[in-house]
């Protein structure tokens, strides 16, 4: 493979704004199809019955653990392959490769072992209803042995980003939300001669999807990503490299071990109230990927560029990436917010839903997307703190969002019986991290970014 490209990566030349849509743009529609689908796999299961969608709901924290690993192992991977283009140390960008696949294998052999035995004590763990703890140990089983198939498709598909091919992950998670799409009724409900799985066929419809979006991540990374070598011919893990790694990385997983624990700990405030509640919270959490997905597409192609520029030392070309990507954050913010507060009893009906969880969601979704107004802001000033290096003061935003104000606050208002009132505590920390934001990124801009 030739290393020493003759041509300058366009992440160092290209106008700011042509090259964060070129860069964002078929990443965030790639994830807003990754978003319908999660949205069409529990618009299958609640025609299951609602124990089912309560079910998938709960098991979101064990999901979102083993993406936000995955994502942080990518995120780590990809900061410091990206500095290594931009700074011309090639070795060090096909040694940062390799091994980020070594560790995106070896975490999903964790989840493997942890689904013989964990899903049921999970599940007993916030439900005495043996009709939720079966559907959701059926498909909590599934994607936790098969983890691989999360793992790899999110390696590969950043070794992709890394480098700017950011187009080919559209078509790799494009395929894979069409596959999951087009298998959750087949699986679901067992048509065209396929046994019928119920819940855990959402769970298979899933993995498949990843696999193939894996396969074809593969694929072009083999022939397209001339700007890496990802041959493993006597392969050695490389303590330094994973360590630069999980310098960056370690914070992001963090951070979304953070959201787990926080809405393991609302499902339990919510199960207090009624299973319903939950079921509620859990259609909501799909319904946000509608907005946080574009926006994470934004931050996908955001961070190569920064990080690619923080390493030229580009000063310019760093803070004309982070305004443009705030404002289009913002935007598209602003967009769902204005859909869900006026269609909310419509998207609740989707779901099959009974006049009981009418009743709570309408409310629920009108309370909780006030947050809409400052989330997008929040979320590209975290990855803007990733991506220059500085993933702990990330993960310090999310620790006091998640942790020391969202869960105190909603057991707080729990305590009034209202259950409004616990939705409330999703804005009010929404704030706490915009405050935090602000401070963080004059530092860094003060400290780091005005001195290159």
């Amino acid at each position: 493979m030739e290393n020493n490209v003759a041509s300058e990566n366009k992440m160092g030349v290209m106008p700011v704004g042509k090259l964060l849509i070129n860069m964002s743009l078929p990443m965030m529609i790639s994830m807003l199809v990754q978003a319908m689908y999660n949205i069409v796999d529990s618009l299958f299961v609640a025609r299951i019955n609602e124990a089912a969608l309560t079910a998938v709901s709960l098991a979101f924290p064990v999901q979102n653990l083993m993406v936000g690993i995955s994502v942080g192992t990518g995120v780590g991977m990809n900061a410091l392959l990206s500095m290594s283009l931009g700074s011309k140390e090639f070795d060090t960008a096909n040694k940062s490769a390799v091994n980020g696949i070594f560790l995106a294998i070896m975490s999903s052999l964790v989840f493997l072992i942890l689904s013989f035995f964990v899903p049921e004590l999970y599940y007993k763990s916030q439900t005495n209803d043996p009709q939720i703890i079966e559907y959701g140990v059926q498909y909590l089983r599934v994607v936790s042995f098969c983890a691989f198939s999360v793992f790899a498709q999110m390696i590969f598909e950043r070794l992709l980003q890394s480098t700017g091919k950011t187009i080919y992950t559209m078509y790799t998670q494009g395929l894979g939300a069409i596959i999951n799409i087009i298998f959750d009724p087949i699986f679901i409900f067992g048509l065209f001669g396929f046994p019928e799985m119920g819940v855990s066929g959402a769970a298979y419809a899933t993995v498949m999807g990843q696999l193939l979006a894996f396969a074809l991540a593969l694929f072009f990374n083999l022939k397209v990503n001339h700007e890496i070598n990802l041959s493993i011919k006597g392969f050695k893990p490389d303590l330094h490299i994973i360590g630069r790694i999980y310098s960056v990385g370690v914070p992001s997983m963090v951070m979304n071990a953070i959201v787990s624990v926080m809405s393991y700990g609302i499902n339990g405030i919510l199960m207090g109230f009624s299973s319903t509640a939950t079921a509620v919270y859990g259609v909501y959490v799909k319904l946000q990927s509608f907005a946080f997905m574009p926006v994470f597409g934004l931050n996908n192609g955001m961070v190569p560029i920064i990080a690619y520029n923080y390493g030229a030392k580009r000063k310019d070309r760093i803070m004309g990436t982070y305004k443009l990507s705030v404002i289009f954050a913002m935007c598209i913010m602003l967009c769902c917010l204005i859909i869900m507060q006026a269609f909310p009893k419509e998207i609740l009906l989707m779901f099959n839903a009974s006049e009981e969880m009418l009743g709570i969601g309408v409310v629920a979704i009108r309370i909780i997307t006030l947050s809409f107004i400052f989330a997008g802001y929040s979320v590209v000033t975290s990855s803007m703190l990733q991506a220059m290096g500085h993933g702990v003061l990330s993960m310090i935003i999310s620790l006091c969002r998640q942790l020391i104000i969202l869960l105190p606050v909603a057991y707080l208002m729990s305590l009034t019986g209202n259950l409004n009132l616990v939705w409330c505590a999703m804005p009010i920390a929404e704030l706490a991290s915009v405050t935090l934001s602000t401070v963080f990124i004059i530092h860094l801009y003060k400290k780091v970014i005005k001195n290159l």
